[in-house]
């Protein structure tokens, strides 16, 4: 009997999808109650040829592979849930790495009743050995990056407005619907919206753990928090009432900046200000990154914290302005 069904969605993650397997294999859950379902994107890469080695290395987990031909998240999340057969659904990513104790953590928080919804802290590993990465994994763990997303960094149990992935009933999605598909980024956290608008509570446990490995490059950085910045506009346009602080900070800080630009060829006050603003932001980002880079003993990481953060900053609020001053333009076509 299945109780257990783990959703992937997955698209050319050759480095990393043999990783998260090999961590589901290892899970202290009884393996003949749970199964992966994999919603590959049709990958281009040795992605399909890592899950077939491991499903002919283990064959007593079910790892099942479904095609998503519409190669989004949220559509793969779909098709893998229509073809899971669990009580439970946990969903995952190909870039993360689930603790020993992941699964059944989820299923004992599920049955406690703590949550419709359940989550656990990431713990942000760089995807390469580097500075740049490291620096990448450092700041995405940062309040100075992220704001108030506890699941970076807390180590209390509460009621959250988001989890990572997320684990739930069956029943939840019976009643609530799946994933989006016209958000191709933020589907989590606009399902967790509809969770808490039908009286539902989404609950992190800091003794839910995963690994998830951050961006490699700094380009690679700031395509992820352009995707984000630009999706969660849109999705803020249908539940303008969820806004949170962290995310209002980053458009308003981005669009003060673009304005005192404007202004600087006509206005010396204008330039006054824009360079004071720029010098205490930048203190602000360089005494961020002291204290992580004194802990891995990394003086480039003095440079490489400020950077990601500032393009976390600027291309997540830069997106946000495009998202929501394009959106008239888009709805005519």
């Amino acid at each position: 009997m299945v109780l257990v069904s783990v959703i992937v969605p997955c698209y050319n993650e050759q480095t990393t999808i043999r990783l998260l397997l090999d961590a589901l294999y290892k899970q202290d859950f009884p393996r003949q109650e749970m199964e992966v379902v994999i919603a590959d994107g049709l990958s281009t890469d040795s992605t399909r040829f890592e899950i077939d080695k491991f499903q002919k290395a283990h064959t007593d987990l079910v790892v099942r592979v479904v095609d998503n031909q519409r190669h989004t998240i949220p559509a793969g999340l779909n098709q893998a849930l229509a073809s899971a057969g669990g009580r439970y659904i946990i969903r995952l990513d190909a870039h993360s790495m689930p603790r020993y104790d992941y699964i059944s953590g989820c299923v004992k928080a599920l049955e406690a009743g703590s949550g419709e919804n359940v989550g656990g802290v990431w713990e942000i590993q760089p995807a390469r050995n580097d500075w740049v990465a490291r620096s990448i994994a450092a700041a995405a763990a940062h309040p100075l990056g992220v704001g108030d997303a506890h699941y970076r960094y807390t180590d209390q149990a509460q009621s959250v407005d988001t989890v990572p992935f997320g684990a739930f009933r069956r029943e939840l999605v019976e009643r609530i619907g799946g994933f989006d598909e016209t958000l191709l980024t933020n589907e989590d956290y606009e399902f967790n919206v509809r969770v808490r608008q039908g009286g539902g509570k989404i609950w992190l446990d800091p003794q839910i753990r995963s690994t998830y490995f951050a961006r490699p490059t700094f380009t690679a950085l700031s395509q992820q928090y352009w995707r984000y910045g630009y999706w969660k506009g849109r999705m803020l346009l249908r539940y303008p009432s969820t806004v949170r602080w962290r995310q209002a900070l980053p458009p308003l800080f981005v669009a003060g900046i673009f304005g005192l630009l404007l202004l600087t060829p006509w206005l010396l006050l204008a330039r006054w200000e824009l360079g004071i603003v720029a010098a205490i932001y930048l203190l602000v980002l360089v005494t961020a990154s002291i204290r992580p880079a004194m802990k891995l003993g990394d003086p480039r990481l003095l440079l490489g914290i400020p950077c990601s953060i500032g393009i976390m900053h600027f291309s997540w609020g830069a997106a946000f302005i495009w998202s929501l001053s394009s959106y008239p333009f888009a709805k005519k076509k």
